[in-house]
């Protein structure tokens, strides 16, 4: 018989996985409409599995579009036991059980999209949920990062996160900005990556439907965060060094995501598919 936590991590991954589909034909829409320049870009997709354990996903990459100069929208479900580095580090973060049982399952969906004209912004966007037995919890969040920042972009993208956050808890907002604002932070630059947005992780109030909830307002508030901010810069005219700035900010990216981000982290350490996990980087970058 299925229990009730079976139940709920099947609830879990597949509306993780229905929401990388509307991501994925939404984008591809985009594509359709987006500067007559070059062909409509489409999304190839390829099955991924685990090298140690069980589970796997969707790789889905668009490379060369219209819009996008490369995007991937993942989804995975993956269990198995933590390697040692990965179960530590839960240990030190407090996971209750982890030191005595490293099993562990986790389901989520994560995108990244490096667009063609400089002036529209790339993005970061993910939401997961996370179990051992002797715990569960969400994460995820959105952010956004402008190598060339428009005020009023800025201002749309933090709106529709904040209405989102406040519909599931009056200091969500504030809090989980704050979180992001200090999570994709790069030391040793000094900097932000981007202009931020929201980050959570380690959820789990005690009631997990409120919380799977606040997850999917956090995932289904992406869309209408982004979509009118790429559509409104697909199509404004750049010049060389708007591109020059575009590839200089990427560097930052892909030093973030390499050195300091968690999920790249876990994805290696946990034996799933480096291209996967790797996805995120963009594809043309320039240091100074």
């Amino acid at each position: 018989m299925e229990s009730l936590m079976d139940h709920e991590r099947r609830i879990a991954a597949a509306w993780f996985r229905e929401l990388r589909d509307r991501i994925v034909a939404a984008f591809e829409s985009l594509e359709d409409h987006g500067p007559a320049t070059l062909p409509a870009g489409r999304f190839e997709v390829t099955s991924t599995r685990r090298d140690t354990d069980g589970g796997g996903g969707l790789m889905s990459v668009m490379r060369g579009g219209r819009v996008f100069e490369k995007v991937g929208v993942n989804w995975s479900e993956v269990h198995g036991t933590l390697a040692p580095r990965a179960q530590a580090a839960m240990a030190s973060r407090g996971v209750p059980g982890i030191d005595s049982d490293p099993r562990f399952w986790a389901s989520g969906i994560s995108l990244v999209a490096h667009m063609q004209n400089p002036h529209a912004p790339a993005v970061h966007m993910n939401t997961r949920m996370f179990w051992t037995p002797g715990a569960w919890w969400f994460g995820g969040g959105s952010d956004l990062n402008p190598c060339i920042e428009y005020a009023e972009d800025t201002a749309h993208f933090h709106a529709t996160l904040r209405a989102a956050c406040d519909a599931h808890g009056a200091g969500y907002y504030d809090r989980f900005k704050a979180w992001a604002d200090d999570y994709f932070f790069i030391p040793h630059r000094g900097r932000a990556r981007g202009v931020g947005g929201v980050f959570f992780d380690d959820l789990n109030t005690g009631d997990w439907q409120a919380d799977f909830a606040f997850t999917r307002a956090v995932g289904e508030a992406f869309l209408p965060a982004f979509m009118p901010l790429a559509e409104r810069r697909s199509g404004q005219a750049w010049t060389d060094a708007d591109r020059d700035a575009q590839l200089i900010h990427r560097g930052l990216y892909a030093e973030y995501n390499l050195v300091y981000d968690r999920g790249t982290k876990f994805g290696l350490e946990t034996g799933h598919d480096a291209n996967a996990v790797l996805m995120s980087l963009p594809p043309l970058a320039k240091w100074i």
